[in-house]
């Protein structure tokens, strides 16, 4: 079976990272970067199980991809979480392959999700964003990776909450 890392980048985001870690079920791994946080959003990440690096000055935030122990690296912000559905299409979607043969393989570089704003005034739908990448044919420097064309879009919403 195929697996995922996830990758988060944290500052100061103890009252919302849990939210974001809980929805993390399909991933195998769970990496956060902490940027010098003052909270305790280092201490919610290692009680949810995640693996935690200090950030390096200097260093891209994308260059951490490396720093996962899988291929596969999902991309999200602490003020996001997967919805149910896109937990379920995960899951589905990692579970099509058997990871050991190349013709297994999944055949784009990378997926991306529908995105869901919270606004003052409810939800907004947002056009797919690329998250999830095979960091072996995409690099990339920022926290998130580029969109992608020709991106396989799964059902299931990436909900980005307000506060």
């Amino acid at each position: 079976m195929l697996r995922i890392s996830a990758l988060l980048h944290t500052k100061n985001d103890a009252q919302r990272i849990g939210r974001a870690l809980d929805s993390l079920r399909p991933c195998d791994e769970v990496l956060v970067i902490d940027h010098d946080s003052e909270d305790e959003t280092a201490k919610i990440a290692r009680d949810h199980g995640a693996k935690v690096k200090k950030a390096v000055l200097g260093v891209e935030d994308g260059t951490y991809a490396m720093d996962a122990t899988h291929n596969w690296v999902l991309c999200i912000l602490p003020c996001e979480a997967l919805s149910e559905g896109l937990e379920a299409s995960l899951l589905s979607w990692k579970h099509q392959f058997d990871g050991d043969r190349d013709e297994d393989a999944p055949k784009t570089p990378a997926l991306s999700f529908t995105l869901r704003r919270e606004t003052e005034h409810g939800w907004e739908q947002a056009p797919p964003q690329t998250r999830l990448v095979n960091r072996d044919s995409i690099n990339w420097i920022a926290a998130l990776p580029p969109e992608t064309n020709g991106a396989v879009v799964l059902p299931g919403d990436l909900l980005h909450f307000r506060n």
